[in-house]
């Protein structure tokens, strides 16, 4: 049974990091709902990148950052 395919309402999003390196840092950074990401840095809930990655917010992406490649496509094509 495949999981149920989901609209996002809004494409406001902006990245945020998973898959630590050994020191904390996150290796790269992935595209979330921006309204989600404040409940998840607080409440430590989980929040689903644009690829499907669940994960809990625990840093912010500075510029230069590495975006997961999956995520940077899937956003370009929402501001098309």
């Amino acid at each position: 049974m495949s999981a149920p395919t989901q609209t996002l309402p809004e494409v406001d999003t902006r990245p945020e990091g998973t898959d630590t390196t050994t020191d904390d840092t996150p290796k790269m950074f992935h595209y979330v709902k921006k309204d989600k990401i404040v409940e998840s840095a607080v409440m430590g809930s989980m929040v689903v990148a644009l690829c499907g990655e669940v994960f809990p917010v625990t840093k912010a992406a500075k510029p230069g950052s590495p975006v997961c490649p999956d995520c940077q496509k899937i956003y370009e094509s929402f501001k098309g």
